[in-house]
């Protein structure tokens, strides 16, 4: 019997098909794309409206094919193919997380000073830095950062603060500010709202802190150090490899059918 690697939909009521491959090493549900063109009348609605990848559990008839069946991919070739066309359109990306920097922080001292913290030495070490692989992932967004009220019965106006708040590992540039006025009357009190929106980037970047702790004894008097270390991470994009990824579902496909 032979299971062929084919291009399928859920069910009416949104589960996978019976007609999947149950051996062991088959794959289901890889790759979900959507089954209809924008700009085109539907042609299937929810929950079918996603093809995925996935194996069969025999030949297709050619007479006829069951309910969710949308292809069959017949090549190592074709599935590249395939997986380049949706890939492209869905905006395909491999996001790595990548140390970027590396710094301890070494306390040293008699185990009976740890109690008290008097008598420990510290010593923190320069931090190590690294490159990724391709380039830095950033995240954009707006903010409303400023609000000033003024009210034409009062001597003053109330000022709201919004500060953008992102990971401290990451680096936050403000790309562009914009302004906004409104003006509201109530009687004879006129109201002037001042709106300040700042778009900003940041890197999407993170940290990672470690503690090891061993004791040393000489002489009968012990003595413990304390190890830190920071690992900072920035994640970075690269290009989604479509060559390797057609390798490995083609490897599952073939392990299956030998």
């Amino acid at each position: 019997m032979a299971y062929p690697l084919i291009k399928y939909t859920l069910t009416i009521h949104g589960r996978q098909p019976e007609w999947l491959c149950k051996e062991s090493g088959a794959f289901k549900g890889e790759h979900g794309a959507p089954a209809n063109k924008a700009g085109k009348l539907p042609r299937f609605g929810s929950p079918q409206d996603t093809i995925y990848l996935g194996m069969g559990c025999g030949d297709v008839d050619p007479d006829g094919t069951p309910d969710g069946y949308v292809g069959s991919i017949s090549s190592k070739a074709d599935l590249q193919t395939y997986l380049t066309e949706i890939g492209t359109a869905a905006g395909y990306k491999t996001i790595t997380d990548t140390l970027v920097g590396v710094s301890t922080s070494v306390t040293v001292g008699l185990s009976t000073s740890w109690e008290s913290g008097v008598g420990l030495t510290t010593t923190t070490t320069d931090k190590v830095t690294y490159t990724g692989v391709g380039t830095v992932v950033t995240i954009t967004g707006s903010q409303v950062t400023k609000v000033i009220t003024e009210t034409s019965d009062s001597e003053g106006y109330t000022t709201v603060d919004t500060p953008i708040v992102v990971y401290p590992a990451s680096t936050i540039t403000i790309t562009g500010v914009t302004t906004s006025v409104g003006v509201s009357t109530v009687g004879e009190v006129t109201t002037t709202t001042t709106t300040t929106t700042s778009e900003y980037s940041y890197t999407d970047a993170f940290t990672n802190t470690s503690t090891s702790k061993s004791e040393t004894t000489t002489d009968g008097v012990a003595t413990r150090t304390d190890t830190v270390t920071t690992s900072e991470y920035e994640k970075y994009e690269t290009s989604y490899d479509y060559a390797a990824e057609a390798t490995r579902l083609w490897d599952l496909y073939e392990s299956v059918n030998s």
